[in-house]
């Protein structure tokens, strides 16, 4: 019973310490300070476990035509995704730099997701990470599924099939 009673006063005491290290502003959330190890490995597995439970939807028949994937390079470019994970022959916007987490390179991580993870992101956004969701901008499911379409080709995507397939997409001056 002693035993119980150290092991309870000592949660007691952790927990307070903790409190008081969080709350009290000793733990720096400044985007230039480095996570803590334990800090980055809990938020990975926590966004990786939320990521696999939520993902269910199926990906469309059309997920691997051209015109899907066409469609999703012009929706791509003009919600400004390569504003943050650039894109080929597009670099990223400065501001991406000051991103923490930093962004993903696309291209050497969409081999690794499944279509119903890709469109789950896109559609929802990830909290804490500047990834916004795009179903909350105004795309449409079907916009966000040519999105994930284009995202599972984007590695073998030339420069020149993407400056022909988002030509029209790219924001007019002045608006």
């Amino acid at each position: 019973m002693r035993i119980l009673a150290v092991i309870g006063g000592l949660t007691i005491i952790v927990a307070i310490a903790a409190a008081v290290f969080f709350f009290g502003g000793f733990y720096s959330v400044a985007g230039t300070q480095e996570d803590a190890s334990i800090v980055t490995w809990a938020l990975t597995r926590v966004r990786t476990a939320s990521i696999d439970r939520h993902a269910k939807d199926e990906p469309p028949p059309s997920i691997n035509e051209p015109a899907s994937v066409q469609a999703g390079a012009k929706a791509f470019a003009a919600l400004g995704c390569p504003t943050c994970h650039g894109g080929p022959g597009v670099s990223w916007a400065k501001f991406s730099e000051g991103l923490h987490p930093d962004p993903p390179d696309l291209k050497e991580v969409v081999d690794g997701l499944a279509p119903a993870q890709l469109f789950w992101v896109v559609k929802n956004g990830i909290n804490m990470t500047g990834m916004p969701s795009f179903a909350q901008a105004g795309a449409k499911d079907d916009e966000i599924w040519s999105i994930v379409a284009f995202l599972k080709k984007l590695p073998s995507v030339s420069e020149a099939d993407y400056k022909a397939w988002t030509t029209s997409a790219a924001p007019e001056a002045g608006k």
